[in-house]
């Protein structure tokens, strides 16, 4: 199912516009006094209870579409498969900063999509990670003064990633960082990579250490799948295996970053965005310097609801 999404929708308890910053990502806001709702009927739940209990992540996530009116999330399942977006940002609108509330909502709008992935780098369904000053990691993930290049999760594993869900939790000294991403159809030189003759060839990806996956996961760059003309990339995890192949992903990536698909979106605190992890590309822009620079993210990625 592949349906096109009208660009406005509105419902009595949320509405659907155009982003004002990429025409191709959809901006929801949602009803104050529903949120308000939501969390009172899942008050009783705790962080510990999604973490030990699967069911209960959709628990969340049905008591978050009944208290928007019971049409939420056929509308962002929608948007999140039609090829012409693929993608949406939505948020709290200041109800609530309570990191566990966050953690609630995110978990609940992804499950709407269907089941999350388990992710290795925190033993759970979700990680929430720190931008600082100063960092030790072993990848750009948590380093703020590289750019972190464009790239599709779930490059390492042999699970489906079919979506992936980036909420902003905390922020301060933070300037810069914004979200970088390209929807495929929008870069010009793709079929020049994509039907190149390695754009199909299996590559082996390996994570570092501090993600926790240590077999290697073997797959192409460019593929075919139920949403048309599929991607899964990542410059740090790849293995060329010559000079040859080396020089055909730095070709690509160097295309990537430098193309005008390649847009910066900004994400307030409260606020997540969702893409489709196979035709949309992800990033971050480096941040500028600051010793007491912080923000806190939790990610979450899945796979659509069969």
């Amino acid at each position: 199912m592949n349906t096109s999404v009208a660009m406005s929708f509105t419902h009595d308890l949320f509405s659907v516009n155009p982003h004002p910053q990429h025409d191709r990502l959809r901006k929801m806001d949602l009803d104050v006094s529903a949120l308000g709702s939501f969390f009172e009927a899942v008050r009783h739940l705790n962080v510990q209870n999604l973490e030990y209990v699967p069911l209960t992540r959709f628990l969340l996530a049905y008591e978050l579409d009944r208290a928007l009116g019971g049409n939420f999330g056929l509308a962002i399942r929608r948007i999140a498969r039609d090829r012409m977006s693929g993608g949406f940002t939505v948020g709290l609108q200041k109800v609530t900063s309570n990191s566990d509330d966050l953690v609630k909502f995110g978990t609940a709008v992804g499950h709407l999509l269907g089941p999350s992935n388990y992710d290795a780098m925190s033993g759970t369904f979700y990680a929430r990670f720190l931008v600082k000053h100063t960092d030790a990691s072993d990848s750009y993930l948590r380093q703020a003064y590289r750019p972190l290049t464009l790239h599709t999760d779930g490059t390492y594993v042999e699970e489906e990633t079919h979506w992936l869900l980036m909420m902003k939790f905390e922020e301060t000294n933070a300037t810069g960082g914004e979200s970088r991403l390209m929807h495929l159809d929008d870069w010009k030189e793709r079929d020049e990579f994509a039907f190149h003759g390695m754009g199909g060839l299996p590559f082996v990806y390996k994570a570092p250490s501090s993600k926790n996956v240590s077999v290697p996961v073997e797959r192409p760059i460019f593929f075919h799948s139920e949403f048309g003309l599929s991607m899964s990339y990542i410059d740090q995890f790849i293995q060329p295996r010559s000079i040859h192949e080396a020089r055909f992903l730095n070709d690509m990536s160097h295309s990537m970053e430098k193309s005008t698909a390649t847009r910066e979106v900004s994400l307030p605190v409260g606020d997540l965005v969702i893409v489709n992890n196979y035709f949309w590309l992800h990033g971050r822009a480096p941040f500028e310097k600051h010793s007491e620079l912080h923000r806190e993210l939790m990610r979450l990625r899945g796979t659509f609801v069969k």
